[in-house]
């Protein structure tokens, strides 16, 4: 097929998802976030968590549609500038009282635990949520939720046992370290892994004695203004933790530009970083910063074909393309390129897409009408650029609705525009390498540096690529991994810190040494004193 033959049919698709579009119901002309006057008629309204209570809805609200049906799925407050500075202020109040800060590490034991057995009790209904605000398949869903408790008990282990230490100071002196908690911390946290990312966050600041104020996505914050109640079920002061609705360019920002926070924990896009770090210099507030990839999943001739496919198909279309790490570039070594290209294609054009609520559901929604635009562009940039489209190129809609992409596969060069940055869809790139130097080449080329998995039953060659690569998270045979104790975070322009491990529970800290000196006499000025120490 010619470029100007794939660019008129993705024309075509195109023109065909806006035209269904228009012609289904009204709601599917209303945009991703409309803001709504609280006099008009509107679905359940879910209110900021602030100081132990859900609050009276703002004048203000912002709609959140559910992506597989274009239906308002619940509306959210708007938080205005003097709304945050006076959570803010509640916040150090809380902080200052010592109730939680000063709290024995026993006490922050027991509530972050019970906090994960009532999360678990309470599983299906977060799942249902998930489901409806993320257009993510329920199969998916169900899975990844029954872990998320499991950072809840693994930072409540970490305070219960996390120690201080003693240097070998010189001298007739005891220096001991201790870590306290930094005080008012903001988060903000994504749409596409809702839930999960905002209990990484709150579980390892709550963990280490912090107030904490969360500003989750306005796409899909339903089941973490949930957390609220659960946190106080659990026996958790209110004012301890916050939870704030609102656009990321208004309350996000106002949130992130306050001099009184101690720490901005932020999962996002490097534009949102762009915007808040010169004025968290200034205030000199450290930034934790999770900013997306362009993950390389290297493919090699030592794993079986079925394998690898498989591995493609996992790295590459889980959540229909949209983590940090989705597996967007495959690089596939030549001896074996072309017989997996053909099954994979087999494969990928075989993938179900539907209705998210659906058991047999394999491929869900993207998660709004920008999402589909992005993931097209990116398909006629990549035509334009002599890309070969071998699956999908175009958006699709479930019952003649919803916000949905085609899991596609595209033939590239590495130095495409497909190759090198994120689309946070399913449309994937795949490069074909002549030699094991080349594949580390190509993954190491981009700005981002988070994930990359290597597929070799060469023992010797998986562990020489997998030092090679340039990455903060390395899987060999492996992909989307993760556990609570396992630090993720990546190098380059995928940011900076680290989520889970003792690394994000010690970034919530910081450290004091305090010096007893029991042998060493201040003689400094007294005359003819030999040996008189200074530091």
């Amino acid at each position: 097929m010619t470029r100007q033959q794939q660019t008129s049919i993705f024309l075509s698709s195109l023109r065909a998802f806006h035209s269904s579009s228009h012609s289904s119901s009204s709601s599917s002309h209303t945009p991703l976030h409309t803001q709504i006057n609280s006099n008009m008629s509107s679905p359940r309204h879910h209110s900021n968590w602030v100081d132990g209570a859900y609050q009276p809805p703002t004048v203000t609200r912002i709609a959140v549609i559910n992506p597989a049906t274009e239906e308002t799925l619940a509306t959210i407050d708007s938080t205005s500038l003097s709304s945050v500075n006076a959570i803010i202020q509640s916040s150090l109040v809380n902080f200052s009282s010592g109730i939680w800060s000063k709290a024995d590490a026993s006490t922050r034991f027991s509530v972050l635990s019970k906090a994960a057995t009532l999360m678990r009790a309470r599983l299906p209904e977060f799942i249902a949520l998930e489901t409806k605000q993320t257009g993510r398949p329920v199969r998916e869903m169900r899975a990844q939720l029954a872990r998320i408790p499991e950072w809840l008990e693994y930072f409540a282990s970490l305070a219960r046992t996390h120690e201080g230490r003693v240097t070998p100071f010189k001298g007739p002196v005891v220096n001991t370290l201790t870590r306290l908690p930094l005080g008012v911390v903001v988060q903000i946290t994504p749409w596409n892994h809702p839930l999960l990312i905002a209990t990484k966050k709150i579980g390892a600041a709550l963990a280490a004695g912090n107030s904490v104020i969360v500003k989750p996505s306005e796409s899909a914050p339903i089941s973490v203004l949930e957390m609220g109640k659960l946190f106080q079920d659990a026996g958790l002061p209110d004012g301890t933790l916050q939870i704030v609705s609102g656009y990321g360019r208004e309350t996000g920002k106002f949130l992130c530009e306050s001099p009184l926070i101690a720490k901005i924990d932020l999962t996002g896009g490097l534009l949102t970083y762009a915007a808040i770090a010169p004025n968290a210099s200034k205030n000199l507030i450290p930034i934790t910063a999770e900013l997306g990839g362009k993950a390389p999943v290297c493919i090699f001739p030592s794993v079986p074909v079925e394998k690898a496919v498989k591995a493609a198909l996992f790295a590459s279309f889980i959540a229909s393309g949209q983590t940090c790490v989705t597996g967007s570039r495959l690089l596939v070594h030549s001896d074996i390129y072309d017989e997996f290209v053909k099954l994979l294609v087999e494969r990928t054009k075989a993938l179900r897409v539907g209705n998210p609520t659906d058991d047999r559901t394999q491929i869900g929604a993207v998660i709004s009408r920008a999402s589909v635009e992005r993931c097209s562009a990116f398909v006629m940039k990549a035509v334009m650029e002599n890309g070969n489209v071998l699956c999908g190129g175009g958006p699709t809609r479930v019952d003649g609705k919803g916000f949905f992409f085609q899991p596609t596969l595209i033939e590239t060069s590495a130095e495409s525009n497909l190759s090198c940055n994120e689309v946070f869809g399913p449309v994937i790139a795949i490069i074909r390498c002549k030699s094991e130097e080349e594949i580390i080449k190509i993954a190491n080329e981009t700005s981002f540096a988070l994930g990359a998995s290597v597929w070799s039953n060469d023992f010797n060659q998986a562990h020489r690529v997998a030092e090679s690569i340039d990455a903060g998270i390395v899987w060999i045979n492996g992909h989307h991994l993760n556990d609570p104790s396992s630090p993720w975070g990546g190098f380059k322009e995928s940011g900076m810190g680290k989520e889970n491990g003792i690394e994000a529970f010690e970034s919530y800290t910081k450290v004091k040494s305090t010096v007893i000196n029991y042998g060493q006499e201040p003689t400094w000025f007294d005359d003819e004193v030999e040996n008189a120490r200074y530091g």
